[in-house]
């Protein structure tokens, strides 16, 4: 007896291709420009700035300082937040405070208010850059699609860093040091009008659970860390220094002790031990501590 023909199932409806998806990436890839670019571009301005608003040069690092400390500290929660809020909606704040605290540098009057806007600054893009990076992975679902897509952002990423430097040397001659700020109100209000109908919205789904202890440890970590480095420029061997240089490595040894045992953790430490990708930010990390750190000091070198 012949055997019966096999049932063919039937076809599963191909989920349908985001037409607006190559857009979408021209929009997070503006918002990538103007985070990146906002890094090296204030270093030129920082001269003029310190000269308009009497800042002491003990006291002018604390630009760079309150940036960094704001989106070192906060990056890691950034992340978490956008892929629970929802990424687009935290792209899209991340974009209307970034250009906020812009506005609120660019007419600051003494530095302590350019202190917070820079705080400010690093706090909403901490918001915006890891939901620039997951909108990009979640948009582009194919792998030579999202090889292409990555390599755009990367592009744009390192390309950014040298064109503030030109666009910095420009504004601050020929204009002002606050239009290094302000340039970047335009720019957000242009990726906010273009994002609304050309990203979709997405968020995490499954275990919506929240690691507070890890969040809690990375934050403070992460800003002892930075803290210590930015005092141990007066004195490596100062009580401060020590303090917050020790503080931030049990900070963070308990943040990895906590990963390793927490069943919902805010940096699963399969992406860090992998190979490829310890390798590669640890490579990244190291070309952005000596590329950044000459961009501040020969800009006041070159200027003074």
């Amino acid at each position: 007896m012949a055997n019966p023909t096999p049932a063919t199932a039937e076809p599963t409806q191909a989920e349908p291709v985001d037409d607006k998806r190559w857009l979408g990436l021209a929009v997070i890839a503006i918002a990538q420009l103007m985070v990146v670019l906002d890094a090296s571009i204030v270093n030129i301005a920082l001269p003029s700035a310190q000269r308009d608003l009497g800042v002491t040069d003990a006291n002018r690092q604390g630009v760079v300082t309150a940036y960094t400390l704001a989106f070192g500290g906060l990056l890691l929660r950034g992340g978490r937040i956008a892929d629970y809020v929802g990424r687009k909606t935290t792209f899209i704040i991340g974009l209307i405070g970034f250009a906020g605290a812009s506005a609120l540098g660019g007419i600051a009057q003494n530095q302590e208010m350019l202190f917070a806007a820079r705080g400010l600054q690093g706090a909403f893009a901490a918001l915006l850059a890891p939901a620039a990076l997951a909108l990009i992975t979640v948009t582009f679902v194919e792998p030579h699609e999202r090889a292409k897509a990555f390599g755009v952002y990367g592009a744009i990423a390192g390309g950014g860093a040298a064109l503030g430097l030109i666009l910095g040397g420009v504004l601050t001659e020929y204009f002002s040091w606050r239009w290094c700020l302000l340039v970047n109100i335009p720019v957000a209000i242009i990726a906010v009008i273009l994002a609304v109908p050309l990203i979709k919205q997405s968020r995490a789904e499954g275990d919506r659970r929240y690691d507070i202890p890890g969040a809690i440890t990375a934050t403070l970590g992460l800003v002892s860390m930075v803290y210590g480095f930015t005092k141990a420029t007066e004195s490596w061997t100062s009580t401060e220094t020590l303090f917050f240089i020790g503080a931030s490595i049990v900070l963070l040894a308990a943040f990895f002790i906590i990963e390793a045992n927490t069943s919902h953790p805010l940096l699963p430490l399969r992406v860090i031990l992998d190979r490829n990708r310890g390798g590669s930010f640890l490579t990244s990390l190291l070309v952005g501590v000596a590329l950044f750190g000459m961009f501040l000091f020969l800009t006041f070198y070159m200027q003074g």
